[in-house]
């Protein structure tokens, strides 16, 4: 095996609880915080043979906590791929871990997040989200570890 893990089907993989491990960096400011808590892929209702991502847990920015959440979708794409998508049905980006790797793009006004996602083994993954523009100069490194 090479330095990452490959994943012939994401959704698969995905499913079930993580713990949650996010490091932010304001890269123009120097400023930082951490995120902590869990995230869980189930079955999403609505649309079938997709997920829903639930993130809850603690941020602390520049010494102050605060909880925070987050949801998305992640809907089947082709051959183990996915369609990942905000709470309200808005595209994010598409994600393929065949190889254990997949760099995205997201514009976002004119600022522009790219994630590199990179899988380790059966129950470690990361995302490195790296966000440039004139409103955003951002690094977050989140790490996911399998729960049970």
């Amino acid at each position: 095996m090479g330095e990452f893990w490959p994943v012939p089907d994401v959704l698969a993989y995905l499913t079930g609880r993580w713990r949650v491990s996010r490091s932010v960096r304001d890269l123009a400011g120097g400023a930082e915080g951490e995120f902590t808590g869990v995230t869980e892929f189930r079955e999403d209702g609505e649309e079938p043979g997709g997920l829903v991502h639930h993130e809850s847990g603690t941020f602390v920015w520049q010494g102050v906590a605060r909880p925070a959440e987050r949801t998305l979708r992640f809907l089947p794409g082709p051959g183990g791929t996915a369609d990942v998508r905000f709470a309200d049905g808005r595209p994010f980006h598409d994600l393929d871990l065949t190889s254990g790797r997949h760099v995205a793009d997201h514009p976002c006004s004119a600022d522009l997040y790219r994630g590199e996602f990179t899988v380790r083994d059966a129950d470690h993954w990361r995302t490195v989200w790296r966000v440039g523009g004139p409103a955003k100069d951002l690094v977050l490194r989140t790490d996911y570890a399998r729960e049970g």
